[in-house]
């Protein structure tokens, strides 16, 4: 069987979900191949075979840290030279995306972005993508080289499936442009104790009816009982309720999880293209003409001042 590499995404040798994922579709089409840049391959290795890692390429070195995406490309590149995959997969966050699109360029292969399901097909690995604000499902193969497909997070629930994984040390020659650009400094984002907006299996959306900075505290507090993420629309972080980083929509960000609720939202197109291949979707709106209406699987039509505390309460007592 062919091998398939699925490129690792960790902070400090704890594995993203979203890589885990990546690893149980990347059984569907091949054997899946870690490849682990950085230090910490060890504490990683375990998690990565108990998803299915036959093996795992490992490289640590201080360009995959100091620099931006262009050591990883490189890493990425030698790690294709050495397999010969079936497949390159990627999880789909704006850095996997630029990774990819390098790769691809690269390897003179046909990419693929913001898959949300992956399945073998006869001529290799077929991809679904929602497309054109998600008002189409597009199914599609590469047609010319080695296939590089960016994942999006919640496509899939990870499974595990115990296997070797062998760590195996990976060479990797950085080329001119690796040291290009520095990363100077960073900053650790405060910690607000909430899951990641897009790897959530369940987020939380207030709008323009939240009317009001302060008034996103019931939003926030519906989101911690379910142990959701919070998000925004754009109306709410224009209007400097939110901050920008939390909002989903087509200028903001694609969103996949289990469960979706939608409180004080129209339903623009807008805001549907970044949530609407969510599994299941719940709105709270007061207007029933509201846009949102016509494509939840649970519509609520109420004063969400209202049916969010009590939401909340719901919540907390049956958990209790």
């Amino acid at each position: 069987m062919a091998e398939v590499l699925v490129y690792v995404d960790h902070v400090d040798g704890a594995v993203r979900k979203p890589t885990l994922e990546l690893l149980t579709l990347a059984r569907r089409i091949g054997e899946p191949v870690a490849v682990y840049l950085g230090a910490g391959v060890e504490a990683a290795a375990p998690a990565l075979a108990e998803h299915g890692a036959v093996k795992v390429l490992a490289a640590d070195a201080p360009e995959f840290a100091d620099y931006l995406v262009v050591p990883k490309v490189d890493a990425l590149q030698a790690a294709a030279a050495a397999v010969s995959p079936a497949a390159v997969l990627i999880p789909s966050s704006a850095e996997g995306k630029e990774i990819a699109a390098r790769l691809a360029l690269r390897l003179g292969s046909g990419l693929i972005t913001d898959a949300v399901d992956l399945t073998a097909g006869d001529e290799g690995p077929v991809a679904t993508q929602s497309v054109f604000a998600a008002a189409f499902t597009t199914t599609s193969t590469v047609t010319t080289g080695t296939p590089v497909i960016t994942v999006k997070p919640n496509s899939t629930a990870p499974e595990a499936a115990p296997a070797a994984g062998t760590v195996e040390q990976l060479s990797v020659s950085f080329g001119e442009l690796a040291t290009g650009t520095k990363v100077v400094s960073r900053s650790p984002r405060e910690s607000t104790g909430r899951p990641e907006l897009t790897e959530a299996a369940i987020v939380v959306s207030g709008g323009r009816g939240v009317n009001g900075a302060e008034n996103f505290a019931i939003i926030e507090a519906l989101a911690d009982s379910l142990g959701a993420a919070v998000g925004a629309s754009r109306a709410a972080v224009d209007a400097g309720w939110y901050p920008h980083s939390n909002q989903v929509g087509q200028t903001g960000k694609t969103v996949s999880p289990q469960l979706y609720v939608a409180a004080g939202i129209s339903g623009a197109i807008q805001h549907r293209a970044g949530m609407q291949t969510s599994k299941t979707i719940v709105a709270i709106n007061k207007d029933e003409e509201a846009p949102i209406f016509e494509l939840v699987d649970y519509g609520v039509v109420g004063d969400l001042f209202e049916v969010v505390p009590a939401l909340t309460e719901e919540v907390k007592a049956r958990k209790g």
